[in-house]
Parts: C-alpha cells; structure tokens; sequence
C-alpha cells in the first residue's frame, strides 16, 4: 500500500478553463502518475463557479485526473458538498471509503484575543477562527480493518489580518501590528494542530491498536510547536506510557539531506509530512520525496507557479 501526499499550490481558477490549466497539467501529471499511490491525499484545490449553480465543483481536479490511475479511484473532499472557492482538500482511494467529515472546533474551541493593535481597536475578544478543517476520512483497507487518515492544511505563517494594521495587502503599517497578525497566525496553526491531536486521541480510546496516518501540509518543521502537539513524543509528555500514541514522521528515515519539501530563498524545509501510528509504522517499508525538480518559490516566482506547485510530494510504502 502506497499513501502519498502532494499540495498543488492553489490549484484550478475561479472558472473552469482547461486550455489555461493546460500548462500545469503537463507537469502534474506525470508527477501524480510517478508516485504510483494507492491513497492520495492533496490540498490547495480550488473550486469552480459553474453557471446557473449555486455549489462550487471540482472541475479542475477531475480534468487533471483525467487519464490517470486516479480517476476511477474514491473521491473525499472537504467542503461538505459546498466547497469554498480556495484551499479546499481531498483524499483520492483505490479503496472504499467508509465515512468523510470535516472536523472544525469540534475539540477545540476558538481562541480569543483582543487585537490591541485594531484600528478601531476591539472592544472585546473576538475568536480566532481557524483557517480550514481537518478532513477526516475512514477508508476499508482489504484486510478489514480501517485506515484513519487525517488530510490537514495548517495555517501558513503569514501574519492574519489586524484591521487599520496594512497599507496593501503584502505591506504592514506598523511592526506592532504585523507582530500580533504574526502570533495571530501562529495561534491558528497551533489551535490546528492542538484539535487534530485530539481527533487522534478520539480514535486511540477506541482502539489502541488503530491505522492511523495524520498527512498533509503542516507548514511547520519538526521542531515546531504545531508538529510537536501532533507528534506527542514522549520525550516531550515525559511518559513513556504514553508511547503507544505517539505518531511517527516517516521521512525521517530519508537522508538529512534530501529531506525538505520546499525550497525558500536557498533554503530547504520539510513542510509536508505523514505521521502514523506505531501499528501502522510497524509496516513502513519504504519513504520518497519526489524533490529533485523542486522549485525555489521566491527566486523562481516568475517561471515556475504557471507550470506546477512548490511543493514536492511525499510517498510512504506499507507492507499488507
């Protein structure tokens, strides 16, 4: 069994327009096709606008899997049949899925915080509302047992929005108000990541022994907060009792330096994981991060957002 995740970088426009996509369908392609994958999980799906509709659809999507060995497979997206416009996830299965459902504040509660920095400044403490949910997907794997699988995309860390704070959209009045747009940030991925630990403990009381595989774009090395709360390392609980909850970043079996999904200014980072179970690590056999092609997403901006994502793509292999 081959699990593999991939962001395809704000993928498909407002309307559906095959002969624009066209570009970036010849490098998707061959890179969706290369990873041979039997559960695919993708995020930054946009949807598109059909006339005369209400719901968004994904267009897009189905024409990039045209021809592919995905597009018979098992579709799960999040969205609840409504879809947003942007950044919208979805799990592609060879094998049934059993159940689909966003998960959005259902164990955590939205932070509050009073923005100082607000022009007009707030009154009281508004929410802080999470950026997307966690699609949960529960998949019929042939043995009869079901995989667990969390597709997440967490906060970037972009400063949110504080109003009165921006002079343009990419440019900060004030470096008080960009700090607390930056915690602001950092409080929404860290709130992702708290609520999708949670969804995961969920399953572990009802089975200690379940499949689980939490993947996706987590923007956030291993060493970060968000990561760390998902991970629940026990060298971090202090508990090693605790260690049959733990979960697994399965690219650090990849060599230090082929390790990083996205390339900064010069600078390699691992953003894109799958994190497992101990029952489903016990079955890793194999881990690829198809990088080798990778584009810089600030020094090649100009050339390479056309033509296919940033992002390189993650494959783990399990044995049956």
């Amino acid at each position: 069994m081959r699990i593999a995740t991939f962001n395809l970088e704000s993928f498909g426009e407002d309307a559906f327009d095959a002969q624009a996509l066209a570009p970036r369908l010849e490098r998707l392609r061959p890179a969706l096709e290369g990873l041979k994958a039997d559960i695919l999980c993708l995020q930054e799906i946009n949807a598109q606008h059909r006339k005369d509709e209400e719901a968004r659809a994904f267009d897009a999507l189905a024409e990039l899997l045209k021809g592919t060995r995905y597009e018979g497979f098992h579709l799960a997206a999040s969205g609840a049949g409504d879809p947003p416009e942007q950044h919208n996830m979805a799990v592609l299965s060879r094998y049934p899925i059993r159940s689909v459902r966003d998960i959005l504040n259902e164990h955590v509660d939205p932070p509050q915080w009073r923005r100082r920095h607000a022009d007009p400044p707030d009154e009281g403490a508004p929410p802080i509302e999470f950026d997307r949910p966690i699609l949960s997907v529960s998949i019929d794997l042939p043995e009869g047992r079901p995989l667990h699988l969390f597709c997440v995309h967490l906060r970037a860390p972009l400063a949110a929005p504080v109003p009165g704070q921006k002079l343009s959209a990419n440019v900060w009045k004030s470096v008080p108000g960009w700090a607390e747009g930056y915690f602001l940030a950092a409080i929404k991925r860290t709130g992702q990541a708290l609520e999708l630990r949670q969804a995961i403990d969920a399953v572990f009381d009802a089975d200690e022994s379940a499949l689980i595989a939490a993947l996706g774009d987590f923007n956030a090395v291993d060493v970060e907060p968000a990561l760390r709360i998902v991970l629940a390392d026990p060298d971090d609980t202090g508990n090693p009792a605790l260690a049959a909850r733990q979960l697994t970043p399965v690219e650090s079996s990849v060599a230090r330096e082929r390790r990083y999904t996205v390339s900064h200014k010069g600078r390699h980072h691992m953003l894109d994981h799958i994190l497992t179970s101990p029952a489903l690590t016990a079955r890793l056999t194999q881990v690829a991060i198809l990088n080798r092609d990778l584009a810089d997403e600030v020094e090649d901006s100009d050339t390479a957002a056309a033509l296919g994502s940033f992002h390189a793509p993650l494959v783990a292999s399990f044995s049956d």
